[in-house]
């Protein structure tokens, strides 16, 4: 069998495992997968540095399928290359990531081949795709992040990090807005070692692209700085091997490869047709199909003698060879430097470096205290001291957010060793962004106003459904932002974070608590955290005469009780805790046994046991007040159906802070009413 008849065999292998796996299951999309089959295989088997007998070594290429409802096509490609399983503490073992039964269950219940490519679900998938835009997105970040390692780890005659990062997008990818922000985002930085691949295949679900879309691509992304290559034909494999040397070996900015293709390739249906997109063929058309292929039309889930040593002798020899080189390169480089390859070690395992909370701050008293804005930027720079590989940045709000890291300069294009990313007036991008970045094994962050959170909420989910430590830092949390207005004022947005599962919502009250956040925060290897911080000062509270901050890290604790069992349980998180204990005060100076809880993260106090949960907000108190700015739902599940939310009930207005205070009853007399009144309501 000549090597251009065995291509064919290989690429068709593809192609035939798309339509059977689809049709087995009743749903699916058969058309990408069948389109993109040669544009896939020839890069994995002619480019992709993967060795496929150890799918996580740090500098292996990432392929990334930001048109995810191809993703049949990913798993066709992991099952003929043989990639192998890898367990979620790192052991590789010697079983195949994806099985021919598991190609056979493609969007079953519990399968590894779900409908979407999904992150630590199955490996060899670099990140979740689905909702489109977020691959190529999240591409961004891991290119990034690659340029950063290799300006950290590389020393000479050591070049442990240069790994590319291959995207393949459509039409859909390239029309949501988060595309056009990243690649903007990729060509100021002039990535040099990402590509996207565009397949130009001009349908959508509505029908022909001429409906909605039909801007010259090549043209626009040119203006962002990046360089454009045509493939006319996506079945033109010297074509293609041409445009990913180009890539190889012109560097200097992103590369967008237009390839044009036929969706459905080889149906014997119109091309282009809807069927051909979005369900499965049908028995006939699956006939006629590997008809024209010169395919055994009854034969299903075929794979021929030869194809998966084709991928073996090519790729997997390829990839070996390279990844053994790597790891000698690397055991030599542990000898000359011992500390980088801890490091090193550490970040592929999503564990801290030694000492990192050494310089974390204790701050003392004080009545007038800072915004934890403020004290959050000081915890962050005396964190970053000893946390090398923490990296990020805002949305052109470094002024505003405090997230700007002092002992390093910015990344520049050219650059990449600083460690703050201005990511420009571009929320959505950042978080999809700071995704790709901890997809990389870097520590990062992104920061803007909790109002602009909407604009990056697809990418906050997920980050959870990942599973990955992303975090997300989000200032001016309140209506005590004051005259900027409802627009710039959150009111929704934490019961709506709180409500995406696996995320950690954090509202620290004061500086110290703050400081405690950050280790939480530090401490996550599964867990995005949402870190939501106040414009306005706040005192620094007393922790000789209150409970100390350290019980933060169980979610809620008690910070100021009464002899006794309380009457009455004021419930507070971010400022509106010294509001409590005001009121608190007030009460026992009126001989009303009340207890303060400060509550910053719901998630973490429903992780603790229920014997401490009921310390802390015993059963048999049913009068309690939940007190914070923001809009009461979901505060029931705390407080009970007697008990009083002091919140927000409408959107806020534009008023000097104390104005607005007063307005929406965020005083000390009106939590005392409240307290008060509900006492009542509760022993009725």
């Amino acid at each position: 069998m000549t090597t251009d008849t065995l291509d064919t065999l290989c690429i068709n292998t593809l192609r035939t495992l798309a339509m059977d796996a689809v049709e087995k299951a009743h749903s699916g999309h058969p058309g990408a997968p069948m389109a993109l089959a040669p544009v896939a295989y020839q890069l994995w088997q002619q480019e992709l540095r993967y060795d496929p007998a150890s799918p996580i070594w740090p500098n292996r290429d990432r392929f990334i399928l930001s048109n995810g409802h191809a993703s049949m096509l990913l798993y066709g490609l992991l099952h003929l290359a043989g990639v192998r399983r890898v367990t979620r503490d790192y052991r590789v073992e010697e079983v195949p990531t994806v099985s021919m039964e598991d190609i056979q269950k493609f969007r079953q219940l519990d399968s590894v081949t779900p409908g979407h490519p999904e992150y630590r679900w199955t490996s060899g998938v670099e990140t979740t795709t689905g909702p489109l835009g977020q691959g190529v997105a999240n591409s961004v970040g891991l290119a990034i992040a690659s340029r950063w390692m290799g300006s950290y780890f590389n020393r000479p005659g050591f070049t442990l990090f240069d790994y590319d990062v291959w995207a393949i997008c459509g039409d859909g990818d390239l029309m949501e807005g988060v595309a056009s922000e990243v690649a903007s985002i990729a060509g100021h930085l002039q990535l040099p070692n990402l590509c996207w691949i565009y397949d130009a295949n001009r349908i959508s679900i509505d029908g022909s692209t001429d409906l909605t879309f039909t801007e010259d691509v090549g043209r626009r992304f040119e203006a962002y700085g990046w360089r454009v290559l045509r493939v006319d034909d996506a079945n033109d494999l010297a074509a293609l091997s041409a445009a990913y040397r180009t890539f190889k070996e012109q560097r200097g900015k992103p590369t967008l490869i237009i390839v044009r293709s036929l969706i459905g390739y080889g149906a014997p249906k119109k091309q282009g047709s809807e069927k051909a997109h979005g369900e499965p063929l049908g028995a006939e058309e699956i006939k006629g199909t590997k008809r024209n292929y010169g395919w055994p039309e009854d034969a299903q889930f075929l794979v021929p003698e030869g194809v998966r040593e084709r991928f073996q002798e090519r790729m997997g020899a390829r990839g070996k060879q390279l990844r053994e080189a790597w790891e000698k390169t690397f055991a030599e480089y542990r000898k000359q430097h011992p500390e980088l390859a801890d490091h090193l070690e550490r970040m592929q395992r999503r564990e801290l470096p030694e000492g990192w909370d050494k310089e974390l701050p204790t701050f003392p008293a004080d009545a007038k205290g800072m915004a934890t804005r403020e004290s959050s930027g000081k915890v962050l720079n005396a964190l970053a001291k000893n946390y090398p590989w923490l990296l990020g940045g805002s949305a052109d709000l470094n002024p505003s957010t405090k997230t700007y890291i002092t002992s390093s300069g910015p990344m520049k294009p050219g650059d990449p060793s600083g460690r703050n990313i201005h990511f420009g007036v571009r929320e959505h991008a950042m978080g999809s962004i700071v995704n790709g970045l901890a997809l990389g094994k870097v520590r990062p962050y992104g920061a803007t106003f909790l109002i602009f959170s909407d604009y990056q909420r697809p990418a906050i989910r997920l980050s959870a459904i990942m599973e990955i430590p992303a975090i997300h830092i989000f200032t001016h949390d309140s209506i005590g932002l004051g005259e900027d207005g409802p627009t710039h004022q959150p009111v929704e947005h934490l019961p709506s974070l709180r409500a995406i599962p696996g995320l950690i919502v954090l509202r620290p009250a004061d500086a110290n608590e703050v400081t405690e956040a950050w280790r939480v925060i530090a401490r996550q290897k599964n867990h995005p955290v949402a870190l939501v911080l106040t414009r306005q000062a706040v005192p620094t509270l007393d922790r000789m005469k209150y409970a100390p901050a350290g019980g933060l890290a169980k979610g809620a604790y008690v910070l100021a009780d009464s002899d006794g069992t309380p009457e009455v349980i004021l419930i507070g998180t971010g400022s509106e805790v010294p509001l409590c204990l005001e009121a608190y005060e007030k009460l026992k100076a009126e001989g009303v046994k009340a207890r303060v809880v400060s509550m910053p993260s719901w998630e973490l106090f429903e992780q603790q046991d229920e014997k401490y949960r009921d310390s802390v907000l015993p059963p048999s108190v049913h009068a309690r007040v939940a007190v914070e700015q923001a809009e009461v739902f979901g505060w029931e599940r705390w407080v009970g159906l007697r008990g009083t939310v002091v919140g927000m009930r409408s959107f806020g207005a534009s008023a000097p802070l104390k104005a607005l205070m007063q307005k929406f009853g965020f005083t000390v007399e009106h939590v005392v009413k409240a307290a008060k009144e509900t006492i009542v309501k509760a022993r009725q």
